[in-house]
């Protein structure tokens, strides 16, 4: 039987902490991805890209959680020395860009929203529950992540 070497250890120690760390570019991934399908859902409710919901302010907030998606997938993919900001921000990025169109989207369909009363009711719309899904999958997976981060900070530690 071998004995391990100090290289051999200071390999597997890397590799341990580089599987260990957290975001995980799998986790990062996965947000990214759902930042883009909640763009993406929102392109087809709207009918396309050149297409903007009626009334005209649901379309351009439509618009803006469409940027937004794809700006959270850049932030959450982007390598750490070329992010702008700190590492919570993309995280931060997901819970505002799922839990903004998942409160639109209950208060559209029971109180109503100005300019848009059809909808109250009409839980039914498969696109909808889509939408739902995939949003609630991002304010988890970022609430966690974000959680995460705050552990591993320094400051979150208790002093002497």
């Amino acid at each position: 039987m071998t004995q391990p070497t100090a290289a051999g250890q200071m390999i597997s120690a890397r590799a341990s902490a580089r599987a260990g760390s957290l975001p995980g570019v799998a986790v990062q991934l996965v947000g990214a991805l759902l930042a883009l399908a909640i763009a993406a859902v929102h392109v087809a409710d709207q009918g396309g890209i050149t297409a903007l919901a009626s009334p005209g302010w649901i379309g351009w907030g439509y618009r803006l959680i469409e940027a937004g998606g794809v700006l959270t997938a850049l932030a959450l993919l982007c390598p750490r020395p070329a992010r702008p900001g700190p590492a919570w921000l993309g995280w931060a990025a997901g819970v505002l860009l799922g839990a903004g169109p998942f409160a639109a989207y209950i208060a559209s369909r029971t109180v109503g929203v100005p300019g848009d009363r059809g909808d109250i009711g009409n839980w039914g719309y498969w696109l909808g529950t889509v939408s739902l899904l995939v949003e609630a999958a991002l304010v988890m997976l970022s609430a966690g992540m974000l959680l995460a981060l705050r552990q591993r900070s320094p400051r979150a530690a208790p002093g002497p």
